[in-house]
């Protein structure tokens, strides 16, 4: 519980990254520091500052290895070691991906330069997201426009069978195929129950193939439970969301889901709750007239707390 602002929070775990990226840093933790919750931490920092907790992480860190590039004769082992990577394979990888060369190239450019300072912003992405930050920061039309669009709903909980999907976000149909030929079998049609989708990892934290995605109907009282091995039963938690009401093409919707966390969410009044979101589905969009999805978006919060 914190009396502190969206952007005060953020600011608190930047702070906190620019003084210990040394250290073994995790996602808890810095969840921790900034009052968000585990389970939306990394989306709410991402939609805030331009990139993940951990890209944040790695960039403070081939930033301070430029500074030991530049003034010591420490070995590339060594400078790896003391920005907090956990092996020289690492630094290599993350220090490439952000200035685009190794970093004995990097060391060698700045022998031949009279202005190291240089290198430590050269890379686009940098000042991108912090431009990025300050607009949603002061962005007070677009947060006017995107309250008329936010209704808040009470739910209670809701019975559900599922069928989980790992992988690619890009081919949860599989997922639909068999749920929905599993409950067709059983009378379960949309125009009975709720189609309701899960996406239970952020793209930019967790490796695309491990992603987890439960394509879930919800069951009716007395419903008889029998599964099989790719279908389970569980209880998706009521409580508080906040509704948002997408139509439009489906590679898009990551950015209503990105701009609700971004722009909506830090001046609402509410914050996000430990429970996943839940895309509750309208239409087949194979269907639409235009191929667009029509989607409900139930954002989990509480009303934020000031002490």
């Amino acid at each position: 519980m914190t009396n502190l602002s969206y952007q005060e929070r953020i600011e608190t775990v930047i702070r906190y990254i620019q003084e210990n990226s040394s250290e073994k840093l995790t996602l808890d933790q810095l969840a921790a520091i900034s009052h968000f919750s585990k389970y939306h931490f990394s989306r709410i920092f991402s939609a805030a500052v331009g990139m993940t907790p951990v890209a944040y992480v790695n960039r403070e860190r081939v930033r301070k290895s430029v500074q030991l590039l530049a003034e010591s004769h420490l070995t590339m082992l060594e400078i790896s070691s003391r920005c907090g990577f956990d092996s020289i394979s690492a630094f290599h990888a993350a220090f490439k991906k952000h200035y685009g060369m190794s970093p004995g190239e990097m060391r060698r450019s700045i022998g031949q330069s009279s202005n190291f300072q240089a290198h430590l912003s050269n890379n686009p992405e940098e000042s991108a997201s912090a431009t990025h930050y300050n607009r949603n920061s002061t962005s007070l039309l677009f947060t006017r426009m995107w309250e008329q669009l936010i209704r808040i709903e009470a739910m209670s909980d809701v019975e559900v069978a599922c069928v989980r999907h790992t992988g690619s976000y890009l081919d949860t149909y599989k997922a639909w195929d068999k749920l929905s030929q599993w409950a067709g079998e059983r009378g379960l049609t949309p125009d009975r129950e709720r189609y309701i989708g899960i996406s239970l990892d952020d793209i930019r934290v967790v490796d695309e193939l491990a992603c987890r995605y439960d394509a879930c109907v919800t069951i009716p009282e007395g419903f008889v439970k029998e599964g099989n091995e790719d279908v389970r039963f569980e209880t998706l938690s009521g409580g508080c969301y906040a509704v948002y009401s997408y139509y439009d093409t489906i590679d898009k919707f990551f950015l209503a889901f990105q701009n609700v966390y971004a722009i909506w969410l830090p001046t609402s009044g509410y914050e996000a709750d430990d429970r996943p979101c839940l895309e509750v589905c309208l239409n087949d969009p194979a269907k639409d007239p235009e191929g667009k999805c029509k989607v409900d978006l139930y954002v989990p919060v509480k009303k934020r707390e000031m002490v």
